[in-house]
């Protein structure tokens, strides 16, 4: 018998993949309407799965072969965390660093809740710091 903390990491994982594979329409139909995004620098929760969309288009357009490792998950009741590995090629702007075509690689600790058989909440953690590390320029007289 499948768990319901079972159904909702296989739900995570599908999600994931159709992020990855750039089908967000299938990954968006995956959210409840009124799902919630808790992100960091954000005083308030964003609200809405066109909130969530644009999150994931501002990162396809930024890394467009972005790769997505679920390193580790684990779910309890309607909750799921997850420790995520994305990695990627900086081909397009992200913020404010324009595209350097490097290879990048960051983590993101992320916790989800689910109602009935959709995602309808998260709480991201994702290592920007160490992203921004990776795209910004090299200071002046550096060499890369």
């Amino acid at each position: 018998m499948t768990t319901t903390a079972e159904k909702n990491m296989t739900l995570l994982r599908t999600a994931f993949q159709a992020v990855e594979s750039g089908d967000l329409d299938t990954a968006q139909e995956m959210l409840t309407e009124d799902f919630i995004a808790n992100v960091p620098g954000s005083p308030e929760p964003l609200h809405g799965r066109e909130v969530w969309r644009l999150g994931a288009q501002d990162m396809l357009g930024a890394f467009p072969d972005l790769k997505i490792e679920v390193q580790d998950i684990f779910g309890v009741d309607d909750k799921v965390t997850v420790l995520l590995r994305f990695q990627g090629t900086h081909s397009g702007a992200f913020r404010q660093f324009e595209a350097t075509g490097r290879q990048v690689s960051f983590r993101s600790i992320e916790v989800y809740r689910m109602e009935g058989d959709k995602i309808a909440e998260e709480w991201v953690a994702p290592d920007l710091v160490g992203l921004m590390q990776q795209i910004s320029p090299a200071p002046v007289g550096a060499t890369e």
